[in-house]
């Protein structure tokens, strides 16, 4: 089986089966998606993810604005899925994360140009979705568990929130440190088709075109970086999600779901 699902209308999509785990297993096929933005599936698109693999349930990272300017995508209107719009931002306007009808693209957009090391600023906005937004991670993560179906997680592009989230996902299933750091990374095997895509969008070129293509690069170092002030700050991701409510009983789900 490969990991990569190839559809229509979106460019990142892949299964996270076939992953090793420190004990020595392999985490299961077909039970959760990681992808970039959906809105533009097509039904060829729709039929082989619900039919075929059985989509049951859709974690939508995207913040207020982007879900009201790029629309929610066509499996909201499909009966059999249930969709889980979790934004990953500190959201208090209509359309926006501040308290105004315009669109503060620092906070809505990820990837904003930032006068800071490259590093610090990836690992950075990473953080800020813990601290402002840590129901929503929880509730994200209980939703990747469900067992009535696979689950998909997206955002845009597919890279950072989806990645951090991904990343506990993984890390709560026993991954090894490496697998779950190369899977982070191998969203830059479709940058330049992401980027693309976002490109198409009146809501993501400009910010996109404000930087060189190379900046949004997910490097390795920037995930390692990340899971390191979680070790140093709570003791690592699992005692970060118990912190928040995490309990014994969704570490076994969520197991179950990708062990099992």
């Amino acid at each position: 089986m490969t990991r990569w699902i190839a559809l229509e209308g979106a460019v990142n999509v892949r299964d996270l089966g076939g992953l090793p785990t420190r004990d020595g297993g392999v985490t299961r096929y077909g039970r959760i998606l990681r992808a970039d933005n959906l809105q533009g599936l097509t039904q060829d698109d729709v039929s082989r993810l619900v039919g075929e693999l059985k989509l049951r349930h859709v974690v939508d990272l995207r913040s207020n604005a982007e879900v009201s300017l790029e629309g929610p995508g066509p499996l909201t209107r499909v009966p059999e899925v249930t969709h889980h719009h979790l934004t990953l931002f500190a959201e208090g306007g209509t359309h926006t994360d501040v308290e105004a009808d315009t669109i503060d693209a620092d906070k809505v957009l990820p990837w904003q140009e930032r006068q800071l090391d490259e590093e610090l600023r990836v690992t950075g906005f990473y953080y800020g979705y813990l601290r402002d937004r840590p129901e929503a991670v929880i509730a994200a993560l209980r939703a990747m568990s469900l067992n009535d179906g696979a689950a998909v997680v997206h955002c845009a592009a597919g890279k950072d929130r989806t990645g951090v989230l991904t990343a506990f996902a993984l890390e709560v299933a026993g991954v090894t440190r490496q697998a779950l750091i190369d899977d982070y990374a191998a969203t830059g095997e479709r940058l330049e088709l992401i980027l693309g895509r976002l490109r198409s969008s009146e809501t993501y070129r400009a910010d996109l075109d404000s930087r060189p293509a190379d900046d949004h690069m997910p490097r390795p170092r920037y995930m390692r970086q990340f899971l390191q002030v979680l070790e140093e700050r709570h003791g690592g991701p699992l005692a970060w999600l118990e912190s928040y409510g995490w309990t014994a009983d969704d570490t076994a789900a969520m197991r179950a779901r990708l062990l099992d």
